[in-house]
């Protein structure tokens, strides 16, 4: 699977827990930035991130910042991105199965890097269910 990536200063720790996690289970990443902890505006990476995926050019896509609310604003801007903010694992297979959500976000104070692992896992191995809830979703493109 191919995945944009993304956070400012505030998620850079964890966003880099999360691209080593993804690269070993054998995903492409393309890492949108930031690589530094340097004071950093996150719609600067975030942004490319959710166009990647709006594009059709990555699969799914995570951003990272300290609350994960800033970067989630700034996906959900872009057309056709559906990005949730989890900090547990039922978040993320509800948003998958209910919203067919093709970003995640995630907040870097909130998420440590063992629930990080395992939202990241149930977020990219949960199916849409489709049915009365593609109607929904639907309704979230107009």
């Amino acid at each position: 699977m191919k995945i944009s990536l993304a956070c400012d200063h505030g998620g850079l720790q964890l966003k880099t827990f999360v691209k080593d996690y993804l690269l070993q289970q054998g995903h492409d990443v393309v890492d949108c930035g930031t690589n530094s902890l340097d004071s950093c505006d996150y719609p600067d990476f975030a942004r490319p991130a959710a166009q990647l995926v709006a594009d059709g050019q990555c699969d799914c896509g995570i951003v990272i910042c300290t609350t994960g609310i800033g970067v989630s604003i700034v996906a959900n801007k872009v057309a056709g991105v559906r990005c949730a903010l989890c900090t547990n694992v039922d978040q993320a297979i509800m948003t998958r199965r209910h919203n067919n959500a093709n970003m995640l976000a995630m907040g870097q104070k909130y998420v440590d890097n063992a629930t990080a692992q395992c939202i990241v896992d149930a977020f990219l191995n949960t199916e849409f269910e489709g049915g009365r809830h593609q109607t929904r979703v639907e309704k979230i493109g107009k």
